[in-house]
C-alpha cells in the first residue's frame, strides 16, 4: 500500500512516497509536488504488483560502458584473434556513443539514431560503411545486451529487438582467371616475404580464411591423413580441409626449418602466429597488375574453381563451412555451365547427328 506524507523544510514543500509490499523492500522517493508522488505511486505499485519494478531498478544500476566492458573480458576470448579485434574495436565506438547512458535509457529512437551515424559517418578509412558492416557493428551490441537478458539478469529485453538492420549486398563473386592466378602466385613466389606464397597458395586450394591460416598449428596438420582440422572457425564448427598436390609438398619442406618452441605453422615472435604480410601483398598484386582483388577473394576464387570443376552446391558449401546454401548460392551459375558441358557431351556421345 502506497503512503503520502508531506514535508516543509528548507527547501520548500516535497511529498514523500512510501510503498510497502509483502515478500518485497519497502520502496521510497521524494516529488515536489503531490500529483507527481500520486502518479508515480500508482505507476510503481503496478510494476511491483508485475514482478517488473526491480528488474528497472537493476538496469539504473549498470551502465552500457559496464555492460561492454563485462562483455569483452568474459566473451571475447571465445572469438577468432581476427573477430577478437573487429568485435573489440565495434563496441568501442558504442562505448564512446551511448557508454554513458544507463541501461535503462537505451531507448529504440536512440539505437535507430546510431544505426544511421554508423551508416552516414565517413569511418577511420575515410570511407562510408556499408550495410553489412553496419550490422557487425549492431551484432556486436546485441550480443553483449542478450547475455545481459539471459545470464546477468540486468535487463528483461534486448533493446536492439525492435530495431531494423541494414539491408546488405549479395557478396563479392570476384575470382581469378588462370593467367590472373598464376601471375600472382609467380609474383607471391618473388616477393621478400617468406611466407606470402605458401599462404596464398593455402587459400587458392583450400579456401581457408586469413585468421585460419594464420593460427593454424602443426598439431593439427597430420600428413598421414592428408588433412587440416580447423577447431576455430567463424561459425564455431570444427572443419576438416584436405590437404593434397603441390601445397602438401611445400607445406611440408615448410616444416622441416621452424622453432619448435613455436607450435604455429606460420611463427611470428614470441611463440605467437606471424602477422599477414600486407605490404608484401599489396606489393604482389601490382606486380601482377591485378586490380579489385583481396585476400579474401582467394577463398571466393577457390570456390568458383570448384564450381567449375563440377563440385556440387552441397559439396562447396562443406569445403567452405556453410551450414547452408546460401552463401554458395552465388556460384551456382558456374555448376550450371559445367553440368551443361556434361549433358552436351553426353548427348553427342549418345546420339551423334540425329535429329
Amino acid at each position: 500500500m502506497a503512503s503520502i506524507s508531506k514535508q516543509v523544510g528548507k527547501k520548500g514543500t516535497s511529498y514523500k512516497v512510501r510503498i510497502r509490499k509483502p515478500n518485497n523492500p519497502t520502496v521510497t522517493k521524494t516529488f515536489s509536488s503531490k500529483s507527481l508522488a500520486e502518479k508515480w505511486a500508482r505507476k510503481t505499485e503496478l510494476e511491483i504488483e508485475e514482478g517488473t519494478y526491480l528488474e528497472k531498478k537493476e538496469a539504473e544500476k549498470h551502465r552500457v560502458s559496464e555492460l561492454i566492458e563485462r562483455y569483452i573480458s568474459e566473451e571475447l576470448a571465445n572469438l577468432s584473434q581476427t573477430d577478437r579485434l573487429a568485435r573489440h574495436t565495434q563496441l568501442k565506438w558504442w562505448d564512446q556513443e551511448i557508454g554513458n547512458l544507463t541501461l535503462n535509457k537505451v531507448s529504440r529512437e536512440r539505437l535507430v539514431e546510431c544505426r544511421r551515424k554508423l551508416k552516414t559517418e565517413i569511418n577511420p578509412k575515410g570511407k562510408l560503411r556499408s550495410g553489412a558492416t553496419v550490422n557487425r557493428y549492431i551484432a556486436a551490441l546485441s550480443a553483449a545486451f542478450g547475455l545481459a537478458v539471459t545470464e546477468w539478469g540486468w535487463i528483461t529485453e534486448n533493446p536492439f529487438k525492435r530495431v531494423r538492420r541494414e539491408r546488405e549486398s549479395d557478396g563479392r563473386t570476384r575470382f581469378l582467371s588462370e593467367d590472373e592466378r598464376a601471375d600472382l602466385l609467380a609474383a607471391c613466389k618473388e616477393s621478400a616475404s617468406k611466407n606470402l606464397y605458401l599462404i596464398t597458395l593455402l587459400a587458392l586450394s583450400t579456401a581457408m580464411r586469413q585468421s585460419e591460416i594464420l593460427t593454424l598449428k602443426w598439431e593439427h596438420v597430420n600428413f598421414e591423413r592428408n588433412t587440416i582440422t580447423l577447431f576455430k572457425t567463424k561459425n564455431k564448427e570444427i572443419r576438416v580441409v584436405p590437404l593434397v598436390g603441390v601445397v602438401k609438398t611445400l607445406l611440408t619442406d615448410h616444416g622441416k626449418v621452424r622453432s619448435l618452441k613455436n607450435r604455429y605453422v606460420f611463427q611470428g615472435r614470441h611463440n605467437t602466429h606471424a602477422r599477414f604480410p600486407r605490404k608484401a601483398w599489396e606489393t604482389a598484386l601490382k606486380r601482377a597488375e591485378i586490380t579489385d582483388f583481396t585476400f579474401h577473394d582467394c577463398r571466393h576464387s577457390a570456390a568458383s574453381e570448384l564450381a567449375m570443376n563440377g563440385a556440387t552446391l552441397h559439396e562447396i558449401a562443406a569445403v567452405l563451412g556453410h551450414k547452408t546454401l546460401a552463401m554458395v548460392q552465388r556460384y551456382a551459375h558456374l555448376s550450371e555451365q559445367h553440368t551443361m558441358s556434361v549433358v552436351e557431351r553426353m548427348n553427342e556421345a549418345v546420339f551423334g547427328d540425329q535429329g
